[in-house]
This record gives C-alpha cells, sequence and structure tokens, in this order.
C-alpha cells in the first residue's frame, strides 16, 4: 500500500507537471504571436504614417536601384516625363537645368504613359530615346503610372503631400514638376507647362 501510495504521488507530481511545462509552452507561443503582430502593426504603422521622400527606392531606367535617402541635402525636381508629347522638348531644359545647378539640384524622371499614351515605348527604348535626342544625363526612373489605381507609391505620396498644402490632384498632364527641399519636404508643384528655365522654378535656386 506504502508503495501504491508513493507511485499515485508520483504519477500526480508527472501529471502536474506535464501540465505546468503545457501552460509554460502554450503561454510562450502565445507570446510570440502576440509580438509578432505587434511588430507588423508597428512596422506598418511607420509605413502609413512616417513615409517621407527618402524612404522610397525605385528601378532606375538603367537597371540599376534609385535610393531618394542619397539624395539628402539637395533639392529635388521630380517629374513625370512622356516621348511622344508636345512638351517632350522639356527634356532638353530639363538637362540645361541640371547641368547648372547639379551641385544642388537632383533631376528624377518617371516616364509614364498615363496621358493618351504618349509613352507607349519599353524601359530600353525610352533611354535610347533620351539619350540620342537630348543627351540626358540627369536620373531616369523606369515607367510607371502616376494617376490611378495603379499609381506608383512614390506619386502617391507626392499627390497626398501636395494636398496638405491645397494643391489637390496636381497631375494633370506630362511634365508636372514636384519641386522637394533639402530636408525632403515638398515646396511646389508646378504646372506642366511652366518650363524648366522659368523664372517660376530658378527663383527657388538661384
Amino acid at each position: 500500500m506504502a508503495a501504491r501510495g508513493r507511485l499515485d504521488c508520483q504519477i500526480s507530481v508527472v501529471s502536474r507537471s506535464n501540465n505546468k511545462t503545457d501552460y509554460l509552452y502554450g503561454s510562450l507561443k502565445t507570446n510570440k504571436k502576440y509580438m509578432k503582430t505587434l511588430l507588423i502593426t508597428l512596422l506598418l504603422s511607420v509605413t502609413l504614417t512616417g513615409t517621407g521622400i527618402y524612404d522610397f527606392k525605385v528601378a532606375g531606367l538603367d537597371g540599376n536601384e534609385i535610393d531618394f535617402a542619397k539624395f539628402k541635402g539637395k533639392k529635388i525636381l521630380v517629374v513625370n516625363t512622356a516621348s511622344k508629347c508636345g512638351l517632350t522638348p522639356q527634356y532638353a531644359e530639363l538637362e540645361k537645368l541640371y547641368e547648372t545647378h547639379k551641385d544642388k539640384l537632383v533631376i528624377v524622371g518617371f516616364p509614364a504613359n498615363n496621358f493618351r499614351e504618349q509613352e507607349p515605348g519599353t524601359n530600353t527604348e525610352i533611354a535610347e530615346f533620351c539619350k540620342k535626342n537630348y543627351g540626358v544625363t540627369f536620373t531616369m526612373a523606369e515607367k510607371v503610372s502616376v494617376k490611378g489605381d495603379d499609381i506608383a507609391p512614390i506619386f502617391k505620396y507626392l499627390v497626398d503631400e501636395a494636398a496638405k498644402k491645397g494643391m489637390t490632384d496636381p497631375i494633370t498632364w506630362n511634365f508636372t514638376k514636384f519641386l522637394v527641399d533639402e530636408k525632403g519636404q515638398l515646396v511646389t508643384v508646378f504646372a506642366p507647362k511652366v518650363t524648366p528655365m522659368s523664372p517660376e522654378v530658378l527663383k527657388y535656386l538661384n
């Protein structure tokens, strides 16, 4: 009877021990799941509320990555471009503007086919066109969409920033120009027909 009592006691202790182990293991799994959920929530929060121009990385027309964080300390002019538009000759003025002020200005062109399909070419064709016809040396990104449901994230960000300044739906045509200052803040948006070498633009650079 004494031996049976000791056995029952051992079984009881083992059972309680296993239950405690199961409880701890379950708690650990729950905590890990909670921490994972919390981490994802925090990351999404940062992405949705803390995004700035320097957070963007986009594919370049030359196949290399364009990291906007590398442009800190310089003004940035972001332009949606097109090769078969009446405003296409602005490529020449954009290049001149860049060459004149590249010590303090970065220009990033984004080919887009949103307006009357005036940028139908491939990335390779666009790169060849820009080099052959305008000798473009400023930064060019891969072809994107700048309006609609498939708008590129960087343009969604710029449009939202413009709206905060009372400029709603600012992208009305090819060669809309977003000017960002040295600290990554949107300064203004130039309408498509405002040429790159116009006084309206140059006053921010001189």
